[in-house]
């Protein structure tokens, strides 16, 4: 079942919020301001059906948000070393946001803006943007769908298509925030990870070496499920790293959350060859939903995707895309609860 209620005015104009809702009490919210994901409600087993996504009080929140919270993320997610790059012999430059580097393609960001709503049913939303030649300073102009579907099984569907007029990077994913146990219930150190991943790229800076090393023996192997915070005391930061996934350009499960307190678990399912592990180490929202406060490690970002600054490092998977080969991802958040809770509280 979907309604639609108005969620505010902001610079782009009037936004509305669509909420998609299944038999099992499941409620997924998104809305015309960037595409943005805005609620997730999703059954504990106990009755109750915590809403398991990060977000903000209303449409401003989402105006300057500096931690990306529910957005989609584009024309390139992630970091773009020195905010330059050459395609076809032609070089172009961005906005330098984060240091001296590009991060989620600068101002102006897709998530500020209204899309247009092209279809609507009882199950799903799409969602269009049209990205002019040259906008945030990339090659060619691209037309975008994105489409949340929410099933009967608890399955939030994400399908990303993008038609570029010529040859530009792009790069889209969804920059939820995810906490099991709910939204307002503090940090995620002891929710339970497991991501399929024998490889991870190394950074400095927060940009790639170019190597591709093994996560065997570091804090960065979940290839058997353990606590997020398990490392703390080696990792105060926590994570913001990139996980090669093994899946070969095919809709693979590549991670698995479980909520510490609800048992609420999430496997992450995709066809991008990267994984963004990001556990929000430095979040400060004070005015979130329901007048809550987020602080450090709230939400941990599972975001699907190419890998950081892959344009510079040619033994990556490449984001370059063309109208002969336009961009299209899926990823699946698939939700289940357990027969008993995981925790006795």
């Amino acid at each position: 079942m979907q309604t639609t209620l108005p969620f505010g005015t902001v610079p782009a104009g009037k936004a509305s919020l669509y909420l998609l809702s299944n038999e099992t009490g499941a409620v997924v919210g998104v809305t015309d301001l960037g595409a943005n994901m805005v609620c997730c409600h999703m059954p504990d087993g106990k009755g109750n059906a915590p809403d398991v996504l990060l977000g903000h009080a209303g449409a401003a929140g989402y105006i300057d948000d500096n931690i990306n919270i529910g957005a989609i993320v584009g024309r390139c997610a992630n970091r773009i070393a020195g905010a330059k790059f050459e395609i076809g012999g032609s070089s172009y430059r961005l906005t330098a946001n984060s240091g001296p580097h590009s991060l989620h393609s600068g101002p102006h960001k897709w998530s500020e803006r209204i899309w247009k709503v092209t279809n609507l049913d009882d199950t799903s939303v799409t969602f269009e943007l049209t990205s002019r030649k040259g906008d945030q300073g990339f090659p060619g102009s691209v037309q975008v769908h994105v489409t949340y579907r929410l099933s009967e099984t608890n399955q939030l569907m994400i399908y990303y298509s993008a038609l570029p007029s010529e040859a530009t990077i792009i790069n889209l994913t969804s920059h939820a925030y995810w906490n099991l146990n709910g939204h307002a219930s503090g940090d995620v150190l002891d929710h339970t990870l497991q991501i399929s991943a024998k490889n991870y790229t190394p950074q400095e800076g927060n940009i790639p070496t170019g190597e591709i090393a093994p996560v065997a023996d570091t804090p960065y192997d979940f290839n058997t499920a353990r606590k997020i915070g398990a490392f703390i005391e080696q990792m105060p930061e926590g994570y913001d790293d990139n996980y090669c996934l093994e899946n070969k350009g095919k809709v693979t499960q590549v991670a698995r959350l479980v909520g510490d307190k609800t048992g609420i678990a999430m496997t992450v399912s995709t066809d991008a060859p990267g994984l963004q592990v990001f556990t929000a180490d430095f979040i400060d929202v004070p005015w979130a939903k329901g007048g809550a406060h987020y602080e450090a490690f709230a939400g941990i970002a599972l975001e699907t995707q190419y890998y950081p600054d892959a344009i510079h490092h040619k033994n990556f998977p490449q984001p370059v895309f063309t109208p002969m080969r336009p961009f299209v991802s899926k990823t699946i958040y698939s939700f289940s609860t357990p027969t008993k809770a995981a925790s006795k509280s």
